[in-house]
């Protein structure tokens, strides 16, 4: 009866979890078509491919590869007409067997122009290039800073000009840039070609300039179309700020396939990889593991088995703390330590109970010891998330609680081996930064569909802004009744909720994509392949931590 009932679970979990997946496919093919059919078929009238095309071309046939902030300004800028994956794509993928970044503008999107989220998501490439000492391919086609937001994008920190910036101190780390200038290419963004190690250009289609024709008349009188004044003739011929002009959208990808056929191999940093064993699970068994129903518990070491070579781990202090499962293990050949939170209610040594998704003293003791045993074995880590935050009350605090969460905070926030996150499910309050989330820089975060974050759960943030919103009306004098408390209720857990879901997150690059489960062990693996580029700059060294 028992094995029924937790097959009928599974069953359901696993409905649950499809119906999550289908919606979130249903979403991307939205975003993958850009600004529509209309704008695409104007810009094949051109001559020209989109960007999601050339970066086909581009990379490397039936190889892997991972899209970072397709969901980016998912349901935002509506009032102008939205902004799908932010007006660019970014593609961690293979050119000419070499692993590498390509950043595309997307000129079916208000033809390139730059949204807040454009210049967060570019600045998140180049991030994920310095990081990894990954080339990078720069795709242009744009038409600059969108005007109406530009107080949003143009003059602070990481606002649009921090680009160049990073082109400067990538070219000083000897990170490998090419930029193809396939479309426009003007005011500001034309820095990015003459700043990049070789630059492309497309004869009829591509321009570079400081100033367009139009404003070239308004500011100095002189008359001047945009082919003479910065197209491929110019450029290659007379200012030398292009290195290579080609005929068509596909010689320029083509070209580049080259270029990147004779780049060299750096050292890289060590990480130890074997022969990939697949699981001894299917990995679709993910969907049926984690439960519908977020309050329910399950054993994450069922999870761990369906995305480890050959389902073996070794456990680290296997019976204590064990709200954390911490692990040794293979993900596609890759040596990773693992740092889990565990759902199962369980009880420590003491016999008391410890409620799934908790982080508990003994927990974050024992996970901030692991932490460091990767450091100093070289050893990437990889976060399998899935917590509502640190246990509270005055057993906990008399225990020192603060104390040993800083102490894992502390070990991981200090980590020279690449982190590599995985929001399952719960991300919440300070849970999220022990389990490394964006603030802590994981060389790739990604979310489950299941994934939320929040500083709390929807419930119980909404029964406290609930308590806050009626003492502030009853002080104004007005009667809340319960059929009106349940309204105000119903309406902010509505709200919250619809701000912790992967989608909230995903569009705002939180996490760098939503991924369905089955692709865990991908991302796990070309993140390390990637992060494997670049040796430590540093030493290990957590400073001052208490014991």
């Amino acid at each position: 009866m028992a094995i029924a009932k937790k097959e009928l679970e599974f069953n359901k979990n696993d409905d649950k979890m499809r119906l999550k997946i289908s919606a979130l496919n249903s979403e991307l093919e939205k975003i993958y078509q850009g600004g529509g059919k209309k704008r695409v078929e104007k810009l094949h009238a051109k001559g020209k491919l989109t960007a999601r095309e050339r970066i086909d071309l581009l990379l490397d046939p039936k190889t892997e590869q991972i899209e970072i902030g397709a969901v980016a300004g998912y349901d935002m800028y509506e009032e102008y007409g939205g902004c799908p994956a932010g007006g660019v794509v970014v593609v961690i993928g293979y050119v000419s067997g070499k692993q590498c970044i390509v950043v595309a503008n997307d000129a079916t999107v208000k033809a390139g122009a730059w949204f807040p989220i454009t210049g967060k998501k570019n600045l998140r490439a180049q991030e994920i290039a310095m990081e990894n000492n990954l080339p990078i391919i720069y795709l242009v086609d744009s038409a600059g800073v969108f005007l109406p937001l530009q107080d949003e994008i143009f003059p602070d920190k990481e606002h649009f000009g921090r680009i160049f910036r990073n082109n400067a101190v990538m070219s000083s780390m000897g990170i490998v840039q090419i930029s193809a200038v396939m479309g426009s290419c003007v005011a500001g963004g034309a820095y990015l070609p003459i700043m990049s190690d070789e630059s492309l250009i497309v004869n009829k289609t591509g321009t570079i300039f400081l100033a367009g024709s139009y404003l070239v008349k308004a500011a100095i009188g002189e008359t001047i179309d945009n082919e003479t004044l910065g197209g491929s003739v110019t450029h290659t011929e007379i200012s030398g700020v292009c290195d290579y002009k080609t005929e068509s959208d596909q010689e320029c990808l083509s070209t580049i396939r080259d270029l990147m056929d004779k780049v060299g191999h750096s050292e890289n940093a060590g990480f130890d990889r074997k022969e990939s064993i697949a699981p001894k699970f299917d990995a679709k068994k993910l969907y049926g593991i984690l439960p519908a129903d977020r309050s329910k518990p399950y054993n994450v070491k069922e999870i761990i088995k369906c995305l480890v070579d050959d389902s073996k781990f070794t456990e680290y202090k296997a019976d204590y703390g064990k709200s954390i499962v911490n692990a040794y293990a293979r993900i596609d050949g890759w040596s990773v330590g693992i740092v889990a939170n565990q759902r199962e209610i369980v009880k420590n040594a003491k016999g008391e109970m410890q409620f799934g998704g908790v982080i508990y003293s003994d927990s974050a003791d024992k996970s901030a010891r692991f932490i460091m045993n990767c450091n100093q074995k070289n050893i990437p880590l990889v976060f399998l998330t899935d917590v509502t935050g640190f246990m509270v009350g005055s057993k906990s605090e008399h225990g020192g609680i603060i104390k040993d969460g800083a102490k894992m905070v502390s070990a991981m926030a200090n980590s020279v081996v690449p982190k590599f996150t995985i929001v399952t499910g719960n991300s919440y309050g300070a849970g999220n930064y022990a389990m490394c989330g964006k603030a802590y820089d994981p060389r790739l975060i990604v979310g489950w569909p299941t994934a939320q974050m929040a500083v709390m759960g929807g419930s119980a943030a909404a029964e406290v802004l609930l308590q806050i919103e009626v003492a502030s009306l009853k002080a104004k004098g007005e009667k809340i009744t319960e059929k009106k408390e349940n309204e105000i209720l119903n309406t902010i857990k509505d709200r919250y909720d619809s701000q912790t879901s992967p989608y909230y997150a995903a569009s705002r690059l939180w996490i760098d994509a939503i991924i369905d489960p089955i692709d865990t062990r991908k991302v796990i693996s070309m993140g390390i392949e990637m992060a494997n580029n670049k040796k430590a700059e540093k030493p290990y060294n957590v400073g001052v931590i208490q014991t």
